[in-house]
């Protein structure tokens, strides 16, 4: 970011480049959620003041997806939904197919949160048939269908849906396939891997009640090839969940502090928090976890 073009939240007139929604999706990438909530507001600032033609809304519309992501991470869910809601329009302005997939994504979270299941999947399923309507479809489309149907797939098993479930998941496993069969761009890690497939396997099936499955998933796992240290985080996050289902609390504290060791706040989410205090009410004594609960669930201060 450092050597980079100056961007909008430090320029002297705020803009909006492809430069500057780039860097702060590096930084929900590494996880440094703090300086994302820092520079958000003044990326939104910029999203409403420069946007543009199809390349601004695009660019507005990526900043939005942020904004929610970065909600859902705090626990935020109406925020979440509201800043989702003006990333589709955004996308929609922009036309662009994988646009509208970022932001269908982006709001799937908190319609299935809040209920709405059957709106989530309508609209992952429509954002995956878009991008695939085309005779001959891109890197770049097959790579965010398939990143829609591990959404979709997450979100029916939530809603305790079987058959969906396992449909969108194996459709994000052939879309996986065919993107493999694509050159791949230096420099850009790919996001739709058999990795990623694994990682939203953990969540499916522990969701769906086949905890055997899920752990499967998560001794296939190899953690250190997902391209960043939020998915690391959140393969540890899943993957403790599932010990903890299985009865497993020291494995859970395992993967706990596997989620500090890969991005450090991810532990001091709402949620996560919420599962190392589980894990320290089954098993007090367990070696370290009172210092771990001390750094990561009792708020600073």
């Amino acid at each position: 970011m450092a050597t980079g073009p100056v961007p909008a939240w430090a320029a002297a007139e705020p803009g909006l480049s492809a430069g500057d929604v780039a860097a702060a999706r590096r930084l929900f990438a590494a996880g440094a959620y703090t300086r994302l909530g820092e520079v958000l507001p003044l990326l939104q600032a910029a999203a409403r003041s420069t946007e543009q033609g199809p390349a601004g809304a695009a660019r507005a519309a990526g900043v939005w997806v942020l904004a929610s992501q970065l909600a859902v991470k705090q626990g935020r869910t109406g925020p979440a939904g509201a800043f989702a809601e003006q990333a589709g329009a955004a996308a929609r302005r922009s036309g662009d197919p994988v646009v509208l997939a970022a932001a269908a994504r982006a709001a799937a979270t908190p319609l299935r949160r809040t209920g709405r299941t059957d709106e989530a999947l309508l609209l992952l399923a429509e954002a995956r048939a878009h991008l695939l309507s085309g005779a001959r479809a891109t890197a770049a489309d097959l790579e965010e269908a398939g990143l829609a149907a591990l959404t979709a797939a997450y979100t029916a098993a939530q809603a305790h849906r079987p058959a969906p479930a396992r449909d969108f998941a194996a459709q994000a496993e052939e879309d996986t396939l065919r993107l493999a069969r694509h050159p791949h761009t230096p420099g850009r890690p790919r996001e739709l891997t058999a990795g990623q497939c694994a990682l939203y396997g953990i969540g499916i099936h522990r969701h769906l009640g086949d905890i055997d499955t899920a752990l499967a998933h998560a001794r296939q796992l190899r953690p250190d090839r997902l391209p960043t240290a939020e998915r690391r985080a959140r393969a540890a996050t899943d993957t403790a969940r599932t010990l903890l289902d299985a009865g497993d609390a020291a494995g859970a504290f395992t993967q706990l502090r596997l989620v500090k060791a890969a991005a450090p706040l991810e532990a001091r989410r709402p949620a996560v928090r919420a599962l190392t205090a589980h894990v320290a009410r089954l098993r007090p004594g367990l070696p370290g976890l009172g210092d771990f609960v001390a750094r990561t669930v009792v708020s600073p201060g």
